[in-house]
């Protein structure tokens, strides 16, 4: 069943580009988490969203807001992604898509993993989702407007 607004956000402990653990409840009561699922790394449309939370993510710390993208790729494929584009925030590996499972991603086409994002409040709870396959760019400006709505 997918998540919907006012669910309580999934927790979940994956590594991040460093292989670090990384847990979702770990910022509840300290910052919103603008969540955004991802096909797959240095792909065009995944390295333009990558890329645009990049540009924006001073004006996402002002408003007290961590970005986590997350994937299926490994921590390391993460690092050379996050290197190469110097990506500021936290990568994730879902190898296995088990969280993507757990929040109801939908694939596109029933090929592609989806491109979700969740924009989760301080108490954990997932206040807007977008789902923009083919617009990546989207993300990043729907995210923002909703944060500074909180």
């Amino acid at each position: 069943m997918p998540i919907r607004v006012g669910d309580l956000a999934p927790d979940f402990t994956l590594p991040n580009q460093s292989g670090q653990p990384v847990t979702l409840s770990d910022f509840r009561g300290k910052k919103a988490v603008v969540l955004y699922f991802y096909p797959k790394d240095d792909t065009p449309g995944c390295t333009i969203e990558s890329c645009t939370f990049r540009d924006s993510y001073n004006d996402f710390q002002t408003t007290g807001a961590e970005v986590i993208g997350i994937s299926s790729d490994s921590p390391t494929s993460h690092q050379q992604f996050a290197a190469k584009h110097n990506l500021p925030f936290t990568l994730v590996s879902d190898e296995g898509s088990k969280v993507r499972n757990a929040y109801g991603v939908p694939s596109t086409l029933g090929l592609l993993p989806g491109r979700v994002t969740y924009i989760i409040d301080l108490e954990g709870k997932v206040r807007h989702i977008f789902n923009s396959q083919f617009n990546p760019k989207a993300h990043v400006s729907e995210a923002m407007k909703v944060l500074q709505t909180l």
